[in-house]
């Protein structure tokens, strides 16, 4: 990463939060406390999905890819960033930003399509209930996964190489509690139209159309469960599909009005507001809403932990 740099820049200051030092302790606190549960929630999810079972579908498997991504995702920077709250030295090497961006965007990257491989495979399972152990095979799930993380990583590479190979001219603060792409290509003092045109192809491709894909998808859904006579099975279709909704509206409202607005070289409040909500916020969420709300997957949790429990 550093044969990149072409203007010696050694390291790079992550400004974040640092122009409200009271706020920092109280910031640590709360960040810790989101990151501690997002670890554990989704860490939970993996290991019922896996010991159960009866877990051992589609949609667990793509739930367990889902809190892979929020772990690797949260932990490419807030370890670094709860350093940050308590340091004065905000300090981040210049190969270490350029991982650290590969890593967010990667894997951001791959949540949003398989938030839309989740929407297509619920659209399946309850509009094609006959035919959905078919269409839904475990070579399709491991083809599809697979492929998003691959894609992924591919143009996430391509962007990071691209924009840490700009110019810096000695400018190194970041206005950003991580190495954000956006955030650092403000930095840069020479042209960035092939990164923003990079960029802003990938945006299109990682985020209105999937988002699309699961527009329709539940627009269907929509159709086929107003369908169904019994209230409980309208109940219990409703149910399932609105926790994977919750989801959609957080992570991409927040991440689309991050990559999808006018650029500007100006830092604003709402620059580093907004990637909270997808960043911290939604990795957080995701095994609360998915798990506490799924009877599966609380049954599964009592029976693994009752069986670990009376085996010691």
């Amino acid at each position: 990463m550093d044969a990149l740099n072409s203007t010696q820049v050694s390291e790079f200051f992550l400004k974040g939060f640092s122009e409200y030092p009271a706020l920092e302790p109280l910031l640590f606190l709360f960040c810790s406390a989101l990151y501690l549960v997002t670890l554990l929630g989704n860490t939970g999810i993996v290991a019922v999905s896996v010991l159960d079972v009866r877990l051992h579908t589609p949609m667990y498997f793509f739930l367990s890819n889902l809190s892979i991504l929020d772990i690797g995702y949260t932990s490419s920077f807030a370890p670094l960033m709860l350093v940050h709250f308590l340091s004065s030295q905000k300090t981040i090497s210049f190969a270490g930003c350029g991982i650290q961006m590969c890593l967010g965007l990667s894997t951001g990257s791959t949540e949003c399509l398989l938030l839309a491989i989740m929407a297509y495979d619920r659209y399946l399972a309850i509009c094609w209930p006959l035919q959905y152990p078919v269409l839904m095979s475990r070579q399709l799930c491991l083809l599809l996964v697979g492929f998003s993380w691959v894609f992924s990583f591919s143009i996430s590479l391509t962007e990071t190489v691209i924009a840490m190979s700009q110019p810096f001219c000695g400018h190194h603060v970041i206005s950003h509690f991580t190495c954000e792409i956006l955030a650092v290509l403000k930095l840069a003092c020479g042209d960035t139209s092939v990164s923003e045109a990079l960029l802003l192809a990938g945006s299109i491709l990682l985020l209105p159309m999937p988002l699309t894909l699961i527009c329709l998808s539940y627009t269907l859904i929509l159709v086929t469960v107003l369908r169904v006579p019994s209230a409980a099975g309208r109940r219990k279709a409703f149910s399932t599909c609105s926790a994977h909704l919750t989801v959609v509206v957080l992570f991409y409202g927040a991440i689309i009005y991050t990559y999808m607005k006018p650029k500007t070289k100006e830092a604003h409040v709402s620059d580093e507001v907004f990637p909270i909500l997808y960043a911290v916020v939604t990795p957080m969420l995701n095994p609360v809403i998915y798990s506490l709300r799924n009877r599966e997957v609380k049954e599964a949790a009592r029976k693994v932990w009752n069986k670990n429990w009376t085996s010691r």
